[in-house]
């Protein structure tokens, strides 16, 4: 099988190693890909936001199957077009991308399926925004109400803030939603779904905010970690046939099954866990800490998945121990980050640990450059967090970015015991 896989990212980078391990893979091709990923695929430039690019590229390289990282070209429809091509595509189409692409679809498919989340209203003027603020808090969760990389989102107890990012995305065109705040640590399970066809892989935590104890603003994630020694399994299941089948059988309901990763941001609260978010792809950075677990070949699950056949097909296995994701990002990200700046550290190889870039380049005397906000991502396996922590954290400290930085706490608050679930609400 040869596999063409969509994106420049370290998520991309994740998704090329794991399938260059499948033995049913003749041949890797990313596009655009980045400067990690070229020693493991072949890298080829594309828009990937142009389905005419992105299927004329699928044909010249003889794909059989199109593996589509980002959310933004599922949510415009690059999927669809690949699979008009007559190619196998892992990624929903475009109507079931919305299921991210608008968090006031997702809100509308959940209250459908019976599936518990957070109360929500939806700002589109300005004028309305000061009474809809009222009705909310004190705790108040103001999100954009289409895709933000993970950015558009604040979480605070100071109204005036909240106020003041509502007011801005209003102000940029962007429909403002505001939700309850759920409490309980926040988990991120990933489905592969095809119908109504469900397979969990291991659940996850990511770090949202920049920086230690989860203090300063949201970003893109700057790392996460897996399993979550604190989630009871009875915890997983449940989630599976609460929340995502039910979910699944809805879009089939409303004529969109959804085809591909479908992931459940969830927060485990005291009265059971509730959903805080959908995304419709491998989410950023979880996938780079599950996928070095995976010991199923990567292709055939995804390639069962695109295909209509995920029901016929093993469910994953795992290899023990556990894995972590630490993300180094350049100076003053999550703003507007610093770039061009030349990075050293990340050669030499171990078997416990892999850089994966994220937002690099390089010059023309080969030299690597930070190109983007989150710059690489390190990626450590071990017998337990406790030792998969101490190498990622050993790994990283040799590389060297100027200004850059990273969270040092990421999976802390698990291997000190210091997560739990709230007890339940009488």
């Amino acid at each position: 099988m040869r596999v063409l896989v969509i994106g420049a990212g370290a998520r991309e980078h994740a998704l090329v190693l794991a399938l260059r391990r499948d033995p049913g893979v003749s041949a890797v091709v990313a596009a655009p890909g980045n400067p990690g990923i070229a020693p493991y695929a072949q890298v080829r430039p594309v828009d990937p936001c142009s389905a005419e690019a992105v299927v004329a590229l699928a044909r010249e390289v003889a794909a059989d199957l199109v593996v589509i990282g980002p959310e933004v070209p599922l949510v415009l429809g690059i999927a669809d077009a690949v699979r008009t091509a007559g190619i196998a595509c892992f990624g929903p189409s475009a109507p079931a991308a919305r299921i991210e692409g608008s968090k006031a679809f997702a809100k509308d498919v959940m209250t459908a399926a019976g599936v518990r989340t957070a109360h929500s209203e939806v700002v589109d003027h300005p004028g309305e925004l000061d009474a809809a603020l009222d009705r909310f808090g004190p705790t108040w969760v103001v999100k954009d109400d289409g895709l933000a990389a993970g950015k558009g989102v604040v979480v605070t107890d100071d109204r005036l803030a909240a106020r003041d990012h509502g007011a801005e995305l209003l102000e940029q065109g962007h429909p403002v939603l505001l939700e309850s705040y759920l409490d309980g640590p926040e988990v991120s399970l990933f489905c592969l779904v095809d119908g109504e066809t469900v397979v969990p892989m291991l659940p996850a935590q990511d770090h949202k905010r920049v920086g230690n104890g989860d203090t300063g603003p949201n970003t893109g994630g700057m790392g996460a970690y897996t399993p979550l020694p604190w989630l009871p399994p009875e915890t997983i299941a449940g989630i599976v046939d609460d929340v995502v089948k039910p979910v699944a059988a809805e879009m089939v309901r409303r004529g969109v099954p959804f085809s591909g990763l479908l992931y459940a941001g969830l927060a485990i609260g005291s009265a059971g866990p509730a959903v805080v978010e959908f995304n419709c792809r491998f989410g950023d950075p979880e996938t780079q800490a599950l996928l070095a677990l995976l010991d199923s070949p990567l292709g055939a699950l995804l390639y069962a998945t695109a295909t209509g056949t995920l029901a016929q097909t093993e469910p994953p296995r795992w290899n023990g121990g556990a894995a972590i994701t630490v993300v180094l990002a350049a100076e003053n990200y999550p703003g507007r980050p610093r770039t061009g700046d030349v990075i050293t550290g990340t050669d030499g190889t171990d078997p416990n640990t892999e850089v994966l870039h994220a937002g690099t380049s390089l010059r023309d005397d080969g030299a690597l450059l930070s190109a983007g906000g989150r710059v690489l991502n390190v990626v450590a396996t071990g017998t337990d967090l406790t030792e998969a922590r101490e190498r990622a954290y050993a790994r990283i400290a040799r590389i060297k970015l100027p200004g850059s930085h990273y969270r040092t706490d990421i999976a802390l608050a698990a291997t000190e015991d210091r997560i739990s679930v709230p007890a339940a609400r009488v």
